[in-house]
């Protein structure tokens, strides 16, 4: 998970159903602080947006560099999911819960300020919302979408059967 803001999520990942299922090493969640990228001494990471407007976005370059040291850094960087955070992507829902549940390395870039310099996007697989509303941040919506994903991968759960019947869930 890429953030600017580690400290606001790390808690999340050390209680529950989430550090049980680390502490199996079913999965393993990683806190990328995205100012380690900035190249500047003040780790600045956001600059006005090209053309005007209001608000800040976050800079391509930086988001970059980060991504690409995330996959290098992992054993299946080819096979590495990007998906941002952002109010106008796919809403997510239990069937979006299932099919993330079948990858082998989410990334998840947390949306900030006004959003990324668009040349982000070709770097992005997937753009996913958690509902037709505004947030300060991505944090909280990468968070549900690491709990629900998570509970889906076989060996989580206490009864594998337990997600086998789940609410939202689409009979086919």
């Amino acid at each position: 998970m890429i953030t600017l803001f580690p400290d606001m999520i790390k808690g999340f990942f050390e209680e529950s159903i989430l550090k049980k299922a680390q502490d199996k090493k079913l999965i393993q969640f990683e806190i990328v602080n995205l100012r380690d990228f900035a190249t500047d001494s003040h780790k600045t990471v956001d600059d006005r947006p090209y053309g005007g407007g209001a608000g800040m976005v976050i800079r391509a370059d930086v988001v970059v560099s980060c991504l690409q040291k995330v996959k290098n850094s992992s054993e299946s960087n080819k096979l590495s999911k990007v998906i941002l955070t952002s109010a106008r992507g796919t809403t997510f829902n239990q069937k979006k819960a299932q099919d993330l549940s079948k990858e082998k390395h989410l990334i998840i870039l947390c949306g900030h300020y006004e959003g990324f310099d668009e040349r982000i996007m070709q770097h992005i697989d997937e753009e996913i919302s958690v509902g037709d509303f505004v947030m300060t941040g991505g944090e909280i919506p990468a968070c549900a979408i690491s709990d629900a994903v998570t509970r889906l991968i076989p060996g989580v759960l206490k009864k594998e059967e337990a997600s086998l019947y789940e609410s939202f869930l689409t009979f086919q």
